[in-house]
């Protein structure tokens, strides 16, 4: 398996190189050169496979050329070490519930195969590596535990001040070691804009080794789509699968894509999008315009340029009817958000988090057949957006004892304003 870059379809390289160097050298996002099909066997049999097995067959075409079946099964035993449950609400409703993992939110599949990927291939080279990361929320705090201790690797997260849920917050600023967390004075947008820079820095990068944890790493993205077919398999199958994806930065979404290009047979897929709503102006008119993200209860989705919106093109060729046969896309408001928990817990007895809540008021508002089944994308523990909740709503939430420990730790960040001269002398006074 090849990659390319978006922006260069000529520009290849491995996915070990992919992984390493987290962008292309013209900066574009890495994309697989083909998307291969499973065979029909193995949808015969995904009944009987563990989310393991699942993600073995799934990634083997992609990693293949850099890695051992014996080194991708040892990754994996050490990655996808929690479930996934889909938590069925009624005969046209689940939820994927992806928050069992250390952070509780759904970015440890990815940032746990990342960091064991990565740990990998700097043993084989003997090398040190430095990972950029902009978070918005979850990313941070799931890159942090899944690369903390790891020799050889040193992580910088780049964080919005005061846009952040505390909790998430005090996720990703109370380790130590290699972790250091950076409080950027802008938004999330300001963050992605800066490791960008860094990443087509010339002069930087020649003295200082550099890679990203964001779903901009092919690392990140891939692991991504496993629960996919994890979630599939545990739904009857003479159902229409509808996923609906609360969408921001858009890897979620591209995961799921890859998924159905690679024989899973899903009807649709519904991008849930909050006020930053600009991919979903782009499914409904065809242009896409960035603007300034806005700060929302569902701040994970924050996001005002989607980076992985030109993976989405390359994947389809830019050929925008395709892309809406697949993707259905709707957007909401805080209030809404609200009133979606509410609905939900009501109804079903079932509180979801800001997020989830939009992915089930998407699904909601999509013109149905009668043998359609909804699967939601809750992606974070709703103990993560508590404050939030409990203000909104009055719903109390138990706080499980993992993220209530992280508010007695002490919170350690370097503050820093937007400016990329401030990042890169940062990051120049780190080298050793």
């Amino acid at each position: 398996m090849k990659y390319y870059s978006d922006k260069n379809r000529n520009l290849f390289t491995d996915f070990k190189t992919a992984v390493l160097e987290g962008l292309a050298p013209d900066g574009g996002l890495f994309v697989p050169d083909n998307i291969p099909v499973l065979s029909q066997s193995f949808f015969d049999n995904l009944h009987n496979l563990s989310i393991g097995e699942i993600a073995f067959e799934v990634l083997k075409p992609y990693v293949s050329e850099n890695m051992s079946n014996d080194v991708l099964n040892s990754i994996i035993s050490r990655t996808f070490t929690f479930p996934a449950p889909v938590i069925k609400l009624s005969d046209s409703l689940g939820i994927l519930e992806l928050f069992h993992g250390p952070t509780l939110a759904f970015k440890d599949f990815g940032a746990r195969f990342m960091a064991n990927t990565m740990s990998q291939f700097i043993r084989q080279e003997n090398r040190e590596l430095n990972i950029l990361v902009a978070t918005s929320g979850d990313t941070g705090s799931a890159v942090a535990h899944g690369f903390y201790g790891v020799e050889g690797i040193n992580v910088y997260i780049l964080y919005p001040s005061q846009k952040v849920s505390k909790i998430q917050e005090m996720q990703l600023t109370t380790l130590d070691k290699n972790i250091t967390a950076l409080e950027i004075e802008g938004t999330f947008d300001d963050c992605q804009k800066l490791v960008k820079e860094a990443f087509t820095d010339k002069d930087l990068r020649k003295n200082l080794p550099l890679s990203s944890a964001n779903s901009i790493n092919i690392a990140r993205l891939l692991p991504q789509s496993i629960y996919y077919f994890e979630a599939f398999k545990q739904v009857q199958r003479n159902n229409n699968i509808i996923f609906s994806v609360p969408s921001g930065n858009l890897g979620n979404l591209t995961a799921g894509l890859i998924a159905k290009k690679s024989g899973l047979p899903v009807k649709k897929f519904i991008a849930a999008a909050n006020s930053n709503n600009v991919f979903t102006e782009y499914i409904n008119s065809g242009q896409f315009i960035p603007r300034p993200s806005v700060k929302t209860y569902s701040n994970a989705m924050d996001v005002g340029n989607p980076s992985n919106l030109a993976r989405i093109d390359s994947i389809y060729r830019k050929i925008l009817g395709s892309i809406r046969e697949d993707i259905y896309s709707i957007s909401f408001s805080d209030f809404e958000t609200i009133e979606g928990i509410k609905e939900l817990k009501e109804k079903y007895d079932y509180l979801i988090d800001p997020h989830g809540a939009i992915g089930y008021l998407a699904f909601d508002k999509y013109e149905k057949d009668t043998d359609d089944f909804g699967i939601i994308l809750e992606t974070a523990h709703p103990a993560k957006f508590g404050d939030v909740i409990e203000l909104n709503t009055g719903f109390k939430i138990e706080m499980p004892k993992r993220l209530s420990d992280y508010l007695k730790a002490e919170k350690k960040s370097i503050k820093m304003d937007k400016q990329y001269d401030s990042l890169k002398s940062f990051l120049r006074s780190k080298k050793k």
